[in-house]
């Protein structure tokens, strides 16, 4: 760009380019990050303060700049208006959100684990801490991260001179706006340090694959499919000194014959004859706690409901629990004896 172009010659080349390779117009490979490149050269060229320090010191004086320092001050809508360009018109939950604030300074934070914990009914019921195991990337103790040898340390990368990116700059639209890729830096793969001698135990990586096994406290009545979310205990970062990432572990309401798990209610079904749906009977039925005698009213319907209030699970983070529900099925036998059919005859004559 011309040192003396006005902002109008900025804002035109701008829109021209981002519209080419506006991510929701153009699909091809690449598209996202040019857009992303052009709409970093245009924050910085339109602003004032921004651009001195461009002109001062070239791309090292802009480096430092978040989302929120880049784009909180443009107005987008004013530059595309409608568009129908999917949220481009703000950085507040549009795609300038999306693409760009999720940077943060410093070093990068580590990979999330995920994983899946199945715990009983009886536990679901009485919550307290039970044990998982799992895997992770974690820093290696002999090296402290550093891929290092004992003794040794790292030296800066003379490539990127501890950075781990290599920059480079190109014009576009006929020159009036400088283009700013940013790659990792070949030499040290984005680490900013070379090593010489290795750890032996991590092989220079500063990270070793490590079995875990951490206590997890689960909430009486926890829903079905919740996340539990423990900070620390993911990834270690790819970058020394950086934070590690977080574990999320999924809870799972195990199978179980005798029940079926609704919310804080559970389900039963039982089986009683004919007889006993006519004449009403006293079961025996389990729980979460122990058997339980329930009364079979007399005339009970097939698919009938009965109700045991407070039997089922702790409502999560609310007073009480819920119910256990029996749903009542009635045996047909098919195969009857002599006797047996003589009976249903007269029970049926006395029907008619």
């Amino acid at each position: 760009m011309s040192r003396d172009a006005d902002a109008k010659a900025i804002k035109d080349a701008f829109r021209t380019l981002a519209l080419k390779y506006h991510p929701d117009r153009n699909k091809a490979a690449g598209a996202e990050e040019r857009f992303k490149e052009i709409a970093e050269a245009y924050a910085v060229l339109s602003d004032p303060a921004k651009r001195a320090e461009y002109d001062n010191r070239g791309f090292a004086g802009v480096s430092g700049f978040s989302a929120e320092d880049l784009f909180g001050g443009i107005d987008f809508g004013d530059i595309f208006g409608s568009g129908g360009l999917g949220g481009i018109g703000g950085i507040g939950g549009g795609l300038f959100d999306q693409l760009f604030r999720h940077r943060r300074p410093g070093p990068a934070k580590g990979q999330d684990v995920e994983i899946a914990m199945t715990v009983s009914l009886e536990q679901v019921a009485r919550g307290g801490e039970e044990q998982v195991r799992f895997m992770r990337q974690a820093v290696c103790e002999a090296c402290n991260g550093s891929g290092a040898e004992k003794g040794t340390r790292p030296v800066t990368c003379a490539t990127c001179h501890g950075t781990g990116r290599i920059t480079h700059a190109r014009r576009e639209g006929g020159g009036n706006i400088y283009i700013q890729q940013t790659t990792i830096c070949p030499a040290c793969s984005g680490r900013g340090v070379t090593i010489e001698k290795p750890c032996k135990i991590c092989g220079g990586l500063g990270q070793v694959e490590r079995a875990e096994s951490l206590g997890i406290t689960i909430p009486p009545g926890i829903e079905d499919g919740m996340v539990l979310k423990v900070a620390g205990k993911g990834e270690a970062s790819p970058e020394i000194g950086g934070p590690p990432g977080d574990l999320f572990v999924m809870v799972r309401s195990a199978a179980d014959a005798r029940f079926s798990r609704s919310g804080a209610d559970l389900w039963r079904e039982e089986t009683i004859s004919i007889t006993d749906a006519v004449l009403g009977a006293l079961l025996t039925v389990p729980t979460l706690e122990a058997d339980a005698a329930v009364t079979v009213p007399a005339g009970t319907q097939p698919d009938a409901v009965l109700r045991l209030r407070g039997k089922g699970l702790p409502r999560f983070r609310e007073k009480g629990r819920g119910d256990l529900l029996l749903r009542i099925r009635i045996h047909v036998p098919e195969h009857l004896s002599a006797k047996e059919r003589d009976l249903y005859d007269k029970l049926r004559e006395m029907g008619d």
